[in-house]
């Protein structure tokens, strides 16, 4: 879908958050209005926006269904008022008195949804120094990879932990996507040593530009999170970046490098069905992409 001269001007929000859902929304708000302000044609959220809550009872507390969610209301009208499309990076949505899916949510300039995408692949990790995360415990994962039409191409939507299954990655491009978002709240310490290089060889194997808005500081829950909202162009350029304060961040995107990076690097069309022999050479496992 990309087209050479239809540029845009794209803006990643970096966030903050606390417990409570209406400081986070007065905040994001705020900073989403600063960049329709600045000329954003497409702005994007960081994972998490209305809160980050560790706390089962305290997540439940908080947490309604799409339906009638006042939140998502005011997301759709705040689209609207300013023209432009708008991307919540995700938000808890209730599914169940158990379960929430980690939802993002594409809204049109209209203030309507285009597209939904519940984030497939769950944190669940002990990492070293004590930090523990069970995502699964309170979320359901997706079974659906998705994909969105805008008008200077095609959106891939991913979140966060997404970031380490590549394949998800390559299937979104080969579907046709120019643009994959990452939103996300990395902790410091995979951010320090994995953020950058994640980001940018997603964007180098796909041939397409990695927006990755991320939450970023010490959080009144508690955890630490990395920031350094990124964006990558097709050549695994960072183009923008932020620090670990709220902020903005912006870059005016041309689709036609999408095209040009895949004819310098044409691997999307290179894969071939393998083979892998166990030592031995007996019983060979099958690449069924």
């Amino acid at each position: 879908m990309s087209a050479a001269g239809n540029t845009f001007r794209a803006a990643l929000v970096q966030m903050r958050c606390g417990r409570t859902p209406a400081p986070n929304l007065d905040a994001a708000e705020a900073l989403i209005r600063r960049a329709g302000e600045a000329g954003a044609d497409y702005i994007l959220t960081p994972e998490n926006t209305t809160l980050l809550e560790l706390s089962t009872a305290k997540l439940f507390a908080h947490i309604l269904p799409e339906d009638g969610n006042p939140a998502i209301a005011r997301f759709t009208a705040l689209a609207n008022e300013l023209g432009v499309w708008l991307h919540i990076g995700s938000m808890a949505v209730k599914l169940s008195d158990a379960k929430a899916a980690n939802r993002s949510l594409l809204i049109t300039p209209q203030g309507e949804i285009a597209a939904r995408y519940d984030k497939i692949h769950m944190f669940d990790v002990d990492l070293p120094g004590g930090e523990s995360y069970r995502e699964s415990k309170n979320y359901q994962p997706g079974e659906k990879a998705v994909l969105a039409d805008l008008p200077w191409g095609r959106l891939g939507l991913t979140t966060c932990y997404d970031l380490r299954f590549p394949a998800l990655y390559r299937s979104l491009a080969k579907a046709g996507a120019d643009f994959i978002t990452v939103p996300s709240a990395f902790t410091k310490q995979t951010g320090e040593a994995h953020w950058h290089i994640l980001l940018r060889a997603r964007a180098i194997e796909t041939g397409c530009f990695v927006f990755a808005a991320a939450q970023g500081g010490d959080h009144e829950v508690g955890r630490a999170t990395y920031g350094h909202s990124l964006i990558v162009s097709p050549w695994g350029e960072v183009v923008s970046e932020a620090g670990t304060d709220p902020d903005v961040i912006f870059a005016d995107i041309d689709p036609a490098l999408v095209s040009e990076a895949r004819a310098r690097m044409p691997s999307l069309r290179h894969d071939r069905p393998f083979e892998t022999a166990p030592a031995g050479g007996k019983a060979a496992l099958r690449n069924v992409s």
